[in-house]
């Protein structure tokens, strides 16, 4: 069951757009002033189409310089202007927004993708209905750095890195845990996450990192990889790691990993019948027992 979202009295239907974009020349992910940021690109083509302004949302605000090849969003449109989305004469096999989907190809700069585009499900919220996220996080520690074709989503390593200490100390951060120590302060925001896959893997030079979370907060990602990057490094034990859980604000004791490695690379929701119900439990704001 695929039914619109309906704003009370009617009037709005809400779309789900899933999206991929290379964040090498975006000033991350929101809208900012005098910034060139992927929604606000992808705002801009959209407000063209349908002739009235149009705001997304998105499951994850990335960074400047952060990556996506699953980044989803849903967006409202006013009812009436819907029907600009339609061409006056469809391709057999097109789905209802796959003209809308070509159509974008064309407003949009090379560096940012429309995918697909669907009516979302009742109760859907890009963010707030997700039940986690998944990234990863690639470096190449060949000696002359990184292959041309990977030089914007691959970071340069010059050192030798041992990914069995650097599995060793990500465990114990697995679970719910406050990771003040690795978020960069945001007013009112918690600190609180599940992490709910930390490894790595190696094949040959290239060494990467899996993440996931049911969410995270502002360059948790970034801050995690950098500082297990020094245990790598033989900089740190792997116990240290778990030790700035202790913290209860963001740590000064590593750098966070630059942008250029990091991908958001998938997003998963529940079943259609779970969204609301999801989006009521994401929504409240956690406390941490001691």
């Amino acid at each position: 069951m695929n039914n619109p979202v309906t704003a009370p009295g009617g009037g709005v239907v809400r779309l789900r757009l899933d999206i991929a974009y290379d964040g090498t020349d975006f000033a991350g992910w929101a809208v900012q002033a005098s910034q060139r940021t992927v929604a606000g690109v992808i705002e801009d083509a959209l407000s063209t189409v349908f002739r009235t302004r149009i705001q997304l949302r998105a499951a994850g605000r990335t960074d400047t310089g952060v990556h996506a090849t699953a980044q989803v969003a849903h967006a409202d449109i006013p009812a009436d202007a819907l029907p600009r989305a339609y061409p006056r004469t469809t391709r057999p096999g097109d789905a209802e927004f796959t003209p809308l989907v070509r159509r974008l190809a064309r407003l949009l700069p090379g560096d940012v993708r429309v995918l697909d585009i669907v009516r979302a499900p009742a109760g859907f919220d890009a963010r707030f209905s997700a039940l986690r996220r998944h990234y990863t996080y690639r470096l190449s520690t060949a000696p002359y750095g990184v292959e041309p074709q990977d030089t914007r989503f691959v970071t340069a390593w010059p050192r030798p890195l041992d990914v069995d200490a650097m599995n060793e100390a990500s465990r114990p951060l697995l679970g719910l845990h406050d990771f003040a120590a690795f978020c960069r302060h945001r007013e009112g925001a918690t600190t609180i996450r599940e992490l709910q896959r930390l490894d790595w893997t190696r094949d040959g030079h290239r060494v990467t990192a899996h993440v996931t979370a049911d969410a995270f907060c502002w360059s948790m990602v970034r801050s995690l990889v950098g500082a297990i990057l020094a245990v790598g490094e033989h900089r740190r034990e792997p116990g240290w790691l778990a030790g700035l859980l202790t913290a209860d604000r963001r740590s000064s004791e590593f750098a966070a990993a630059p942008p250029q490695g990091l991908t958001l690379v998938g997003v998963d929701y529940p079943p259609d019948d779970e969204l609301e119900a999801r989006t009521h439990i994401t929504r409240d704001l956690r406390i941490l027992d001691k």
